[in-house]
């Protein structure tokens, strides 16, 4: 099986934006806000979202199963209060929650957290726990709520403690995941997203986080950002201030995926970082949708450079299954579930 640990819902239904457009607009003026009710999204109108983009594309390039999140850039928790926040994720979540029930075996769900710059991140447990009773397996973990502005404390900060005990007793892992940038500096795709999984890397680094929660498990997209291609600089940081080797402070619970969108990138990827922290990831329809010149195929046809990278059989399992079920626990068990329900 191949699965695609990084997919967001980038083709949502139309209804969806108009009441996000709606919801910011309220935020000047009251009178306009809109009732959860006047989003009418139809199954078939979901089912007309995917069949043309995701759907189609995960027949054509040869995947199994994506895990499936809100739209990461929509996120946006840099807009509103918490309270707006809360209601734009529950929508999110409610909205992959019906496309995984129309199309179970091909998506699983990962949720938004209502996260916002002035709010504990304590206060995202409750969605948390609400999204795992609908059978979510992750979450995607905003580092900067400020949207650019790097406002909130480190993710090795004792304010995030409480988020990451729920994670640990729900069995669900998070994908360190910004969303859209409203810093002129930091375009969102290009430069904030990879300076997050960044600097994400980096603080785990420079504290004690996996000592205190040893069975969090965190992925960092993107690649990893920068981390790969500067490892002696990681390793050499890390070294100097005295913190023990990559592999026992850090690597027994940071994965990386594989949205590196060249063949290069990925050969960098896997020479560097150990096979079993790698998961195989394309976030199409994603950052970037094109067609590369040089190739002629699409730039985040990832599972492509996979088969190109010289593998074994063994490896490449591990990082288009494996890996994921040992990641995503509650993966496992559903998929060893509807293993067990099939031979039945």
């Amino acid at each position: 099986m191949i699965i695609d640990c990084h997919g967001h819902y980038t083709t949502a239904p139309a209804p969806l934006q108009t009441f996000r457009d709606q919801q910011i607009a309220a935020l000047k003026d009251p009178a306009q806000t809109p009732s959860r009710e006047s989003m009418k999204i139809s199954d078939d109108q979901i089912r007309d979202s995917l069949e043309g983009a995701q759907l189609k594309l995960q027949r054509e390039r040869g995947t199994d199963l994506t895990i499936f999140s809100p739209r990461a850039s929509a996120m946006a928790h840099h807009i509103g209060s918490e309270a707006t926040s809360i209601e734009w994720s529950q929508i999110c979540n409610d909205l992959i929650a019906r496309v995984v029930d129309l199309y179970p075996d091909n998506f699983v769900g990962v949720c938004q957290l209502p996260q916002s710059p002035n709010a504990p991140p304590a206060h995202s447990a409750r969605e948390l726990e609400r999204c795992a009773s609908m059978g979510f397996i992750g979450s995607n973990l905003n580092p900067d709520p400020s949207g650019g502005h790097w406002t909130s404390r480190p993710l090795i900060d004792p304010i995030w403690y409480p988020l990451y005990e729920k994670m640990v007793e729900l069995d669900l892992p998070a994908m360190v995941h910004v969303s859209s940038s409203c810093n002129d500096c930091f375009h969102a795709t290009g430069a904030h997203y990879i300076n997050a999984d960044t600097t994400a890397f980096m603080q785990f680094i420079q504290g004690d986080l996996f000592k205190d929660f040893p069975d969090l498990k965190l992925i960092i997209p993107h690649g990893g950002g920068a981390v790969p291609y500067h490892w002696g600089r990681y390793r050499g940081l890390a070294q100097d201030m005295k913190r023990p080797p990559l592999g026992e402070h850090v690597m027994k619970n940071v994965f990386f995926d594989t949205c590196v969108y060249h063949q290069p990138g990925i050969d960098l990827l896997l020479k560097v970082i150990p096979i079993e922290n790698i998961l195989f990831g394309s976030e199409m329809v994603g950052a970037v949708r094109g067609i590369d010149p040089t190739t002629g195929q699409f730039y985040d046809d990832t599972k492509r450079y996979l088969d190109g990278s010289g593998l074994s059989e063994a490896q490449l399992h591990q990082v288009f299954e494996g890996n994921a079920r040992k990641v995503y626990p509650r993966l496992a068990k559903r998929l060893d579930a509807h293993a067990g329900h099939s031979h039945a």
